[in-house]
């Protein structure tokens, strides 16, 4: 497959929500249009549901099960069923996916404290950090850098994955969790490869509100966004529980 049919087939961006191709809207009126601003304050939505659902992990660990397979459950159906029902299913998506978080983070404080605000100032000093370079220029996402960074986060999902398969036999592969020298630098990469996302996320929805886009994908656009910082934000806290082990 060449690199251009690849893009077409899978997409501007590595993140799986941005897999659909959306070129062919059709056309809409004005105030039915995907704006900036508005896939912006869905964004901050989200981000605050995403924020109230940790608090309530954060105070009750045994939601993070159920909020983090809801959370799964509610991703699937955005991405491959109903794209143009995210803003039902986003905002539910943000609050669980948040338990999960929640609880994750606070059996990470009880052997390293400190380390869930850290890794929530790190995900964020990314966050500004990408968007600066992006809105500058000193990052451009060009069709080399996107099949680059979508190749990349295809072959981290496919080791994760295998390595969740032989989980089951008692084996795995052993670098992705050891704190060794190996094991820090895939997860500094990881952390990268999860980071430039964000850039090809920031293009496809400046790109689909330059388009014209449906409504509907300022939330679907907000969500993806959201797909990204939480992946970010378990690879910073993999990565400093790793740091903070040795």
């Amino acid at each position: 497959m060449s690199k251009h049919s690849a893009l077409n087939t899978f997409g501007r961006s590595g993140n799986p929500a941005f897999t659909r191709n959306f070129e062919n809207a059709e056309t809409f009126s004005q105030t039915e249009r995907m704006t900036l601003d508005g896939a912006v304050n869905k964004t901050a939505i989200l981000l605050a549901l995403c924020f109230g659902g940790a608090f309530a992990g954060w105070n009750v660990p045994a939601l993070m099960v159920p909020g983090a397979l809801i959370g799964f459950v509610l991703a699937l159906v955005t991405i491959f069923r109903s794209p143009a029902k995210a803003g039902s299913t986003a905002p539910f998506y943000a609050a669980f996916q948040g338990m999960a978080l929640g609880g994750i983070t606070v059996f990470a404080e009880m052997q390293y404290p400190g380390i869930g605000i850290q890794a929530i100032g790190l995900t964020f000093g990314i966050l500004a950090s990408l968007l600066f370079c992006y809105k500058s220029g000193i990052i451009k996402p060009t069709e080399n850098f996107r099949l680059m960074i979508f190749s990349a986060t295809m072959g981290i999902a496919l080791l994760y994955f295998v390595s969740f398969i032989m989980s089951f036999f008692g084996s795995g592969i052993g670098f992705i969790h050891s704190n060794g020298l190996f094991g820090i630098g895939f997860s500094v990469f990881v952390v990268g490869i999860a980071a430039l996302n964000l850039v090809l996320d920031f293009d496809f929805i400046e790109d689909g509100a330059d388009k014209g886009l449906p409504k509907y994908m300022e939330w679907y656009g907000a969500f993806s966004l959201m797909v990204t910082l939480v992946w970010l934000y378990l690879e910073i806290l993999r990565l400093l529980m790793k740091l903070r082990s040795r």
